[in-house]
């Protein structure tokens, strides 16, 4: 497994199988700490963001992977896989309009209805083989899956409103359109990510950004284990690591898959006995066991499937909860990150717990959300357009 900690004080994951340990990154100590001096610099950043627009965060060079709506699963699955991409926007040419996006989180969701509604693999995967995007919502009424609404905002529109956007509908992408000045049609113009959105904002604001000092568990950024691992066991049947789903080496996949699905999450921590991160199954992790109809490799266990995991994997990012969302923005501008797991270090340790325990996990929605501040409530109790196609719910499309 390959790991990156996020300041020298960050312990490293215990090595499981083979890997390669990435260097740390070096954390900035900003000579005042106050709290002034922080909110600052939030008010700073969320100006800066006010005055640029969600053209302005494109890449100098991208691609764009649009699919007919019509288009088969497994073709779709094929083109993603090709391009190097997780997501696609979804194009309906009958009306020629935006329809949705196609996501990792749909395989989820159809892995898991043809676990359930199918007596064998082989039907599975024939019925995949012909199964159309236009009708993955009808997957997720059968499973009770909500189906969030499809948004969308103009490139146009200044980055703040793109971001409120994107944390008002728990979205991970927000696609850009436009409209053809001849025909009046809709034009995908692009796709802004979290991920690029809070890279475009480290890459602007580095001094703003070397002043956002302060812990990231005290400013409540990330979801943590409610029980204080150092006041004993926790009581039988309960689950020490609440609200955090976790496996073991020994779970299967599907029961992993089961997680992604109900709860809307796209990775679990693989612990030992101990609670110490080992390793983290993602979601695009069970596409590279699909995508040549291999459906019985569900079955396998974590520790099986994590041999048969891409060597290009880049590794589990871990942080303290004493590490700063200054540091985090600067490792996001480095490289592509999409979640960290906080573990306990050496100030944990010293009151009775065990270095590389599981005590949370911070998304890039829990930074977003932060960096940006309060939604605008009015702006969020607009009514939303129905939705006419699949919404959109896991990873980019845009290379950095």
């Amino acid at each position: 497994m390959n790991t990156a900690t996020l300041s020298p004080t960050s312990p490293k994951v215990k090595r499981r199988q083979s890997a390669r340990i990435r260097q740390r990154t070096g954390s900035y100590l900003a000579p005042v700490q106050t709290q002034e001096t922080h909110d600052a610099a939030l008010y700073s950043i969320r100006t800066f963001l006010r005055s640029r627009t969600s053209y302005d965060a494109f890449p100098v060079s991208f691609r764009l992977i649009v699919l007919d709506s019509q288009l088969e699963v497994r073709k779709a699955l094929q083109c993603l896989l090709l391009n190097g991409v997780v997501s696609a926007p979804l194009w309906n040419s009958e009306k020629s309009v935006f329809a949705g996006m196609f996501t990792v989180s749909d395989i989820i969701h159809l892995i898991q209805y043809y676990y359930h509604y199918t007596s064998s693999y082989d039907n599975a995967a024939t019925d995949v083989e012909t199964f159309r995007l236009e009708s993955l919502r009808d997957i997720e009424k059968s499973l009770g899956v909500a189906t969030p609404p499809l948004i969308s905002e103009h490139p146009n529109s200044s980055l703040y409103d793109a971001a409120q956007r994107l944390i008002q509908t728990h979205a991970r992408r927000l696609p850009l359109l436009d409209n053809d000045s001849e025909t009046g049609h809709q034009v995908i113009v692009s796709v802004l990510t979290q991920y690029r959105l809070l890279k475009f904002i480290a890459i602007n604001c580095n001094r703003d950004i070397q002043s956002l000092h302060l812990p990231l568990r005290k400013l409540g950024i990330g979801t943590y284990v409610q029980h204080d691992p150092t006041a004993g066991e926790p009581q039988l049947g309960q689950n020490p690591y609440h609200p955090i789903a976790t496996a073991n080496m020994n779970t299967t996949v599907f029961d992993v898959v089961h997680m992604f699905s109900e709860r809307g999450i796209s990775a679990v921590p693989i612990i030992d006995e101990n609670g110490v991160v080992v390793n983290l199954y993602e979601t695009v992790d069970v596409i590279t066991l699909v995508r040549l109809g291999a459906y019985q490799s569900l079955d396998l266990t974590i520790a099986e499937a994590l041999n048969q995991r891409s060597p290009d994997f880049p590794g589990v990012v871990i942080c303290t909860a004493s590490d700063s969302i200054g540091t985090l923005l600067q490792l996001i501008k480095k490289r592509r990150v999409h979640r960290l797991v906080v573990v306990e270090g050496e100030e944990e340790e010293r009151k009775g717990g065990k270095k590389g325990r599981l005590l949370g996990i911070i998304t890039l929605s829990d930074v977003l959300r932060y960096v940006i501040g309060p939604v605008n409530i009015q702006e969020s109790a607009e009514p939303e357009e129905p939705p006419i196609g699949r919404p959109m719910t896991a990873s980019a499309s845009m290379p950095t």
